[in-house]
């Protein structure tokens, strides 16, 4: 079965935001210049898809752009079809509960979903978290408080969370 994806390129202050839309759902948030890794985790995560471009799909525009312009909670409402593991689903859900402004380690994440010796695997699940800003994963930094891996960049993870009013040495 092929599943038909509805898509569309937004201008941000950190460069093309793509997002893609599944059943009135956000399944992919990524940026252009990673559009193969989106690629990538759409297939392992539902199978054989299209995409379509469609102007700001199940109005999917209107928070991105809210988000940027400074509405911190501007994700908070989207319907969002996350289509992973049990595990990475719990690690995805505890990170939506992060708040804007709040950072918190991967160690924290663990504890959180109740592995408190996986926090390597909370690393890895965030790491392959395919909708970037609405399921923060920017928030999340290392054991000693210094910014660590981001699939968008450590530079884009840095405005993030100063956007946010976050500071990180």
């Amino acid at each position: 079965m092929t599943h038909s994806l509805l898509y569309d390129e937004i201008s941000s202050p950190i460069g093309i935001v793509l997002v893609a839309i599944f059943q009135d759902q956000l399944i992919a948030l990524d940026f252009a210049d990673y559009v193969e890794r989106m690629h990538q985790l759409l297939k392992r995560r539902i199978g054989t898809f299209t995409l379509t471009k469609k102007r700001n799909p199940a109005g999917i525009a209107t928070p991105v752009r809210q988000y940027f312009d400074g509405d911190l909670h501007a994700f908070d409402q989207v319907p969002l079809a996350l289509h992973g593991s049990t595990f990475q689903e719990r690690a995805w859900q505890a990170l939506r509960t992060i708040r804007p402004g709040q950072i918190a380690t991967y160690g924290e994440q663990a504890i959180k979903i109740g592995a408190p010796k996986a926090a390597r695997a909370v690393g890895h699940a965030n790491g392959q978290n395919p909708i970037a800003i609405a399921v923060p994963c920017h928030r999340v930094i290392g054991n000693n408080r210094s910014l660590t891996g981001y699939a968008g960049g450590l530079d884009r993870k840095r405005w993030l969370l100063s956007h946010e009013g976050v500071s990180i040495a």
